[in-house]
């Protein structure tokens, strides 16, 4: 340890200590935080009497870090929370309505009252995500000039990465299909399409099962019934089944060949980036083309005046006669 359990106070007035503390206050072993909406800005927010808690006794599991020093009473926390204010790592608010908070006129800290984080910890992790970000989206716009492997790669991994998410989410239905028949409801990750969650926190648990409330009997009969009717029909009606699954077979093996596209040539799949050169026989054509219309247009001009004249003489000689 840092310091002697009863410092803790002592120990947090160097600001390099604090802002170790606050990395660890705003990491995902700190205590939890609730969201809100502070001067339009998306903010993160929390009791004070739930942060002197987590400081004075933390959470059962929480890994306090050997480096700092734990608080061995309520006002050593409390005073470190009164730094954290006086410094601006905390802004005290007050609750307007649902979700959405305003800056408190009184600044001291108080267990009762709500305060939103503006320290934000170490930004190493997001700006190295930051430019990981950037980075990858230059290379998905210079996707045209990357090199047939890398490109054939790229698919491969993508046709890869469908066909399991389609496989994983299939088998996650049949597991709680075949659980919930018999009166239980179990999820295979169920937490895996939770978009409020974190990445590592979808896969947690692995497992959840609980018992299926009342009056659903007759809803998992009917299930049952249906369900086994289809492996009926499949078993005795070999011939549709055997090409349904070669069909599906051959979608596969179309994804993997790249041959899908079945109205292109191999030539002009594989050159499908490549920007579009007319050769010189294609410009010779189109020259010759355009001195067709030409003479085209020239001919039909041509007939209009011979008709114009023959009409004109056809009056001429009318007036004659009359004449």
């Amino acid at each position: 340890m840092a310091a002697a359990n009863g410092k803790a106070k002592e120990f947090y007035e160097d600001e390099k200590n604090l802002n170790k503390l606050c990395n660890f206050l705003r990491s995902a072993e700190g205590p939890a935080v609730r969201e809100a909406v502070m001067m339009d800005k998306r903010v993160y927010y929390i009791k004070g009497e739930k942060l002197v808690n987590f400081m004075v006794e933390p959470k059962k599991g929480t890994k306090w870090p050997k480096e700092l020093p734990r608080f061995s009473s309520r006002p050593d926390a409390i005073a470190v929370c009164k730094e954290l204010c006086t410094l601006q790592y905390i802004l005290r608010g007050e609750k307007v309505a649902k979700g959405e908070l305003e800056v408190s006129r009184v600044r001291e800290f108080d267990e009762s009252a709500y305060f939103t984080w503006i320290y934000e910890g170490d930004m190493t992790n997001k700006n190295l995500m930051t430019t990981a970000l950037i980075i990858g989206f230059l290379c998905c716009t210079c996707f045209p000039i990357w090199p047939n492997f890398l490109k054939v790669f790229v698919w491969y991994m993508s046709v890869s990465l469908l066909i399991f998410i389609f496989f994983l989410v299939t088998l996650r239905a049949l597991i709680f299909l075949f659980v919930w028949i018999i009166g239980y409801e179990m999820w295979f990750l169920p937490n895996l399409f939770d978009e409020s969650l974190g990445f590592c926190e979808s896969f947690v648990p692995v497992i959840s099962i609980e018992k299926t409330k009342d009056g659903q009997l007759m809803y998992r009969v009917g299930v049952f019934v249906a369900f086994f009717s289809f492996c009926y029909w499949a078993v005795t009606q070999p011939s549709e089944f055997d090409i349904m699954l070669k069909g599906q077979g051959d979608f596969i093996k179309d994804l993997y060949a790249g041959t899908l596209l079945s109205d292109m040539s191999q030539k002009d799949k594989e050159n499908i980036d490549k920007p579009k050169m007319p050769s010189l026989e294609d410009l010779l054509k189109k020259l010759d083309s355009e001195d067709e219309e030409e003479l085209k247009e020239v001919s039909e001009e041509e007939a209009a005046e011979k008709l114009l004249d023959s009409l004109i003489d056809d009056e001429e000689e009318i007036d004659d006669e009359e004449e």
